[in-house]
């Protein structure tokens, strides 16, 4: 079967992190054991860097903060991601550009247009072949991350913030086919089962 590029997205407290690692142990039980996980921002020296301004800096505008965000994902694609697809792994990662257009275009009311434009100057065809949006409501997901120390800036948005993004991912992922939408508001186990049983189903459609 030929390699595959998986992005998992979602709001924070939807899971995403926990849910790579467990696709990437389903993989391996099916002998694909060539997989490389990245997170966005991030997983290059140059991305890690922006991570910390992003995340952390608030005096950046939000079109500064949304070309940032390009920034670090057009060096992960052209370092990392692109070689790796290249030299026949999989790429696992922990968000991708639909975050942007949810994130950017839908909670801070960018328009669509700029970011679609961004998308087809810098990253051309590297497109995932499945996106997992793992959705979860905005009360639940930030009474899940409450428990973490430090939180960053984006953490720290309205729960009207969250509304929106998370109503952008909605119509994102009703329009796009190569989108898996899943609930993931129930308990873990019962999630990472719906996430087994979608990852298979798709995978045995890509070998006929």
């Amino acid at each position: 079967m030929k390699n595959k590029f998986i992005v998992l997205e979602g709001i924070e407290g939807a899971g995403k992190t926990e849910a790579c690692l467990f696709i990437k142990k389903i993989l391996k039980k099916i002998n694909i054991t060539n997989v490389v996980a990245v997170r966005e921002p991030g997983s290059t020296l140059v991305s890690e860097e922006i991570r910390k301004l992003i995340k952390y800096n608030n005096t950046l505008t939000k079109k500064a903060e949304l070309l940032l965000f390009y920034a670090s994902r057009v060096q992960l694609v052209e370092t990392v991601i692109k070689p790796a697809l290249m030299q026949g792994n999989w790429i696992i990662s922990d968000r991708y550009d639909l975050s942007s257009l949810a994130y950017q275009g839908g909670g801070l009311d960018i328009n669509q247009h700029l970011i679609i434009s961004l998308r087809k100057m810098f990253l051309n065809d590297c497109k995932p072949d499945l996106t997992i949006y793992l959705d979860v409501t905005p009360k639940i997901g930030l009474e899940r991350i409450r428990v973490r120390k430090n939180l960053d800036k984006i953490e720290k948005k309205s729960l009207n913030f969250f509304v929106k993004v998370r109503n952008s991912y909605l119509k994102l992922a009703a329009s796009d086919s190569d989108i898996i939408t899943i609930d993931a508001t129930f308990n873990k186990n019962v999630v990472k089962k719906e996430i087994k049983n979608q990852l298979y189903q798709w995978i045995n459609k890509q070998c006929l």
